[in-house]
């Protein structure tokens, strides 16, 4: 699993608001444009040196294009960076307060201590 790559997605697309908006209204799209064209610059790979070792598996990338928290969880990715970055995206379907921390919390439910390996 290329953790740091799922990582460095959650982190910079939590950051950026409009990243926020357009991986909501088109996940599948936008992971497919993130890594061909931010991944290599993110990761200071010069257009002239791009290269294809800097993508993310299958099921990673269907993981992310599916809003899948408990699959990337499951894979690894850090779960702080998928909170995050899903409250953005999801927080306001629930009028409850803490309505999707909530959702989340019941989703990863199932998985007990050892959790999944964290570590890039």
């Amino acid at each position: 699993m290329s953790r740091y790559l799922v990582d460095k997605f959650l982190f910079t697309v939590d950051r950026d608001p409009d990243l926020v908006e357009r991986y909501r209204e088109d996940p599948r799209g936008t992971v497919a444009w993130w890594e061909a064209e931010e991944a290599n610059r993110l990761l200071n790979c010069v257009s002239q040196e791009r290269s294809t070792w800097l993508a993310f598996a299958d099921d990673e990338r269907e993981a992310l294009a599916t809003h899948d928290y408990p699959r990337l969880f499951e894979l690894g990715a850090h779960p702080f960076l998928t909170l995050t970055l899903f409250i953005a995206l999801f927080e306001r379907d629930y009028e409850q307060p803490l309505g999707f921390q909530l959702e989340y919390a019941q989703r990863l439910s199932g998985y007990s201590l050892p959790y999944p390996d964290i570590t890039t």
